[in-house]
């Protein structure tokens, strides 16, 4: 099993809300969805948990693209634009700083024309526990 099968079957909240890891690669990571009805809030527009968590899956594939279990600890997510019905949205996670501990990302979400949606910032922890994938 790859790393991507793994957070794709695996992550069971990224997969019910439909977004899929498309590619990982040393230091780097894309998570796609497309917005649906079951992602918009009381406003009309991409809620804001769906936007994090698309973000949130990339971060996951490059801080785990190593042999230890890495767990987020502190992200910060800036909403830039609205995403709305139908947006096939993109999030492309790149290591910032690939410490041995503490590895440190940043992430950006844009739209099917390019335009940014949000930034994330993210801090994870390197546990002691192995990882199982093959690559």
């Amino acid at each position: 099993m790859t790393l991507i099968d793994r957070l794709n079957n695996g992550d069971h909240f990224a997969l019910t809300s439909g977004i899929q890891l498309t590619e990982v690669g040393e230091g780097y990571a894309r998570a796609e969805m497309t917005v649906g009805e079951q992602h918009l809030n009381a406003a009309g527009v991409c809620q804001g948990g769906a936007i994090y968590t698309l973000a949130d899956l990339s971060f996951a594939a490059v801080t785990n693209n190593n042999p230890n279990v890495t767990l987020g600890i502190s992200n910060t997510i800036t909403f830039l634009h609205s995403a709305h019905l139908g947006d096939r949205l993109t999030a492309l996670c790149t290591a910032t700083y690939d410490h041995h501990r503490l590895p440190y990302c940043d992430i950006k979400v844009t739209n099917q024309n390019g335009q940014l949606i949000a930034v994330m910032t993210g801090l994870a922890y390197r546990t002691s526990k192995q990882l199982t994938i093959n690559n």
